[in-house]
């Protein structure tokens, strides 16, 4: 097969599965569905498993449900190359964000078997289980819990929609909860030799670039959020009380928040890396025209490459909420804070795969990665990690989230590359 019918046939079968994995994921409303630990998400594994089997690779699943397909290499002793992302959606999303790093490494392993490509080290991909925190609260499920830092709180998170426990799904989707917080890892970590995960960017930088349209990731940053937290001042008739008797939550709650964006505007003057949003915010279900609000439940979502900045701008949050409860008469409740750590990109990796893109003859450009991904997790593991970013129209999470697939295909060679070139 010529070096063209070669390309031609592994974008023909990337689109294939991309196609076939919409079909059956289409959200009734719009967009794309599949939950973590959700039928849709277990159906896409059993479909990969499919493909993995016309490939003769070997089929594992750890006891979290992460999937694991291997091309085995000539020496079996040596720590595996792996690569992959997840394959669950937040709710009405994009159909590439995770997927295009799982149909990405498939393709690998498909390009692999057609040139008749024996590794060195066994090359694995790994589909992981509930990447998206949008369904339960918590995001990296999957790949914490194989990595023993799921926790019981963890599995006591209640459904965005339904009276369900990610518990309770995960006993649905045929695991048993209680593997999933075992402390002990649930595979070695000490046998990966290094983990490259290939990504939609979710942002505009790659897309507005005319040559580099794959980044190289220099970093990922970790979050800070609250999932559901109050603001709770006095609910009262609109034109019976005047200002200065009024507790409204609305006003205390615009209050802080607006002191919070001048706060973070100067620590990025100064040159702190931070990201600050709130993207839930509701008042009580009895809130009307002439009502002014006693309470108001909100998110908060901060990011950043550094953690100690993501400290310390969480315990300004929490003071300047403690003043403005104390000047407007009101009070902040936080609920519970969940923490998903940095990470840095191992260097030699990450200059290897900038060299592989050259041996491809591919641009690719230096971006940092302001999502949070599962290579966050393996990192905290001790393993060497990459990421290579694809251009993506659009954004992300949300169901007009678009992506090209001669992008994705350049960042396929990239990741293919990459594999084939680390023992040489």
């Amino acid at each position: 097969m010529s070096e063209q019918r070669l390309r031609e046939g592994a974008r023909a079968f990337a689109e294939k599965v991309f196609n076939d994995i919409r079909e059956f994921s289409k959200d009734p409303v719009r967009g794309i569905s599949r939950q973590g630990y959700g039928p849709l998400e277990n159906q896409a594994h059993e479909y990969l498993k499919t493909i993995a089997r016309e490939l003769n690779l070997e089929i594992k699943v750890d006891r979290c449900g992460n999937l694991f397909l291997t091309l085995p290499g000539t020496d079996r002793s040596l720590p595996c190359y792996m690569t992959g992302s997840h394959a669950d959606s937040v709710p009405q999303g994009g159909h590439y964000d995770g997927l295009a790093g799982v149909v990405a490494a498939i393709t690998t392993l498909w390009w692999m078997r057609k040139i008749g490509y024996q590794p060195k080290r066994d090359v694995t991909m790994v589909v992981f289980r509930m990447e998206e925190s949008s369904w339960f609260g918590k995001a990296y499920v999957g790949s914490l819990a194989m990595a023993g830092q799921l926790t019981a709180e963890d599995l006591a998170l209640k459904h965005r929609t339904k009276d369900q426990t990610l518990a309770e799904a995960v006993r649905e989707a045929g695991f048993n909860p209680d593997d999933m917080i075992r402390t002990d890892p649930a595979i070695d970590f000490s046998k990966i030799a290094a983990f490259t995960e290939l990504h939609i960017e979710q942002g505009p930088t790659l897309d507005s670039q005319k040559k580099a349209r794959v980044g190289i990731v220099t970093g990922i940053r970790g979050n800070l959020r609250h999932k559901t937290c109050r603001c709770i001042g006095v609910t009262a008739h609109s034109g019976a009380v005047d200002k200065q008797y009024r507790h409204d939550a609305v006003m205390a709650m615009s209050d802080l928040m607006m002191k919070m964006e001048r706060h973070w505007a100067e620590w990025l003057v100064r040159g702190e890396d931070l990201v600050f949003t709130v993207g839930v915010f509701n008042t009580a279900p009895s809130a009307a025209i002439a009502i002014i609000p006693g309470e108001v439940s909100f998110s908060v979502d901060m990011r950043s490459l550094s953690m100690d900045t993501l400290d310390r701008f969480h315990k300004l949050l929490v003071a300047e909420a403690n003043a403005v409860g104390a000047d407007r008469g009101v009070s902040f409740e936080f609920d519970r804070t969940l923490v998903c750590k940095a990470a840095q990109v191992d260097h030699e990796l990450f200059e290897h795969l900038k060299a592989a893109a050259k041996d491809a003859g591919i641009e690719v450009m230096d971006i940092p990665s302001g999502a949070g991904h599962d290579s966050a997790v393996m990192a905290d593991m001790d393993v060497p990690i990459t990421m290579i970013f694809v251009a993506n129209q659009d954004g992300s999470h949300n169901w007009k989230e678009k992506m090209k697939l001669d992008d994705f295909m350049l960042g396929t060679e990239v990741l293919f590359t990459a594999i084939s070139t680390y023992d040489k």
